[in-house]
């Protein structure tokens, strides 16, 4: 298992990855992805921490390296789960459009994101 989602990419594909969003501050308590909400957004965590939410239970806090809420943009789905700041959080803030395109033009991004879902949704 990669510890950040970024191990899968060279320095350029990094650069590439980080130009398609937008870097953003949130606050501790802040909630960023809520369950059963449209697929509008998926971050990529700088620093801080979060918890991720099902049906109000804690299932896993992620942190720098990861990447949350584009399960549902690749899939064309609802959430299916809530992400609440644990810590400040710095994000790259991507829209659901940056997303496929990034998935579009970089196959590796697409894989990575496969390899993800795989890891968190995949067989136990």
């Amino acid at each position: 298992m990669a510890e950040s989602f970024y191990d899968a990419f060279a320095p350029e594909e990094i650069a590439r990855i980080a130009a398609a969003g937008t870097r953003v501050h949130l606050p501790q308590g802040w909630s960023p992805i809520w369950e059963q909400t449209p697929a509008d957004k998926a971050y990529i965590i700088l620093d801080g921490t979060v918890s991720v939410r099902h049906h109000g239970q804690e299932i896993a806090q992620l942190g720098p390296g990861d990447i949350v809420g584009e399960a549902a943009i690749v899939n064309h789905s609802l959430r299916t789960a809530s992400i609440v700041a644990l810590t400040p959080l710095e994000l790259i803030h991507f829209t659901d459009d940056a997303v496929r395109r990034l998935c579009d033009e970089m196959p590796s991004f697409r894989s990575a994101l496969d390899g993800v879902a795989l890891e968190r949704f995949g067989p136990r």
